[in-house]
């Protein structure tokens, strides 16, 4: 039981979970203003406005530095796993989302004109983000790790 409990207690998983939560809640207000529509699948959904991704690992890196120190193995694997986070958000996730746009729109103008017709699978379009969603994620967990640390520690 005590290995539950410290799951359940740990800075580091709270923080971090914490700020993904916060991101995936203000990504759904976000599309729901600018798209005027209430999607509840945003709130579980990846890409758009923050990066719940980059929150998530940003807080981490962060709160490994203010408690464990900028020096020790603990940083120096978050701020690693963040990079490869943040990048990977930008570059691959960002191109795939675009190739899904495309490729959902081939599907559509060829199913309209063909006698056979492919099959109707959409492509999930949300899977990547701009760099300025990445910062805003990078940001918002960065300033919950802060104010977590104060809270917790």
């Amino acid at each position: 039981m005590s290995r539950i409990t410290g799951l359940v207690t740990n800075p580091f998983i709270i923080t971090a979970i914490s700020s993904w939560f916060i991101a995936q809640v203000l990504k759904l207000i976000i599309h729901t203003i600018i798209y005027k529509k209430f999607d509840i699948a945003r709130l579980f959904g990846d890409g758009g406005m923050p990066s719940g991704h980059s929150a998530t690992v940003c807080s981490l890196a962060v709160m490994c530095g203010l408690v464990c120190g900028t020096g020790g193995v603990e940083f120096a694997i978050s701020v690693i796993l963040a990079i490869i986070v943040c990048h990977d958000a930008m570059g691959v996730r960002l191109e795939t989302g675009k190739q899904a746009i495309l490729l959902n729109e081939i599907i559509e103008s060829f199913n309209i004109f063909a006698t056979e017709k492919l099959p109707e699978v959409k492509l999930k379009e949300f899977v990547g983000h701009t760099p300025i969603q990445v910062i805003s994620g990078a940001l918002l967990g960065t300033i919950n790790a802060v104010i977590m640390y104060n809270v917790l520690f």
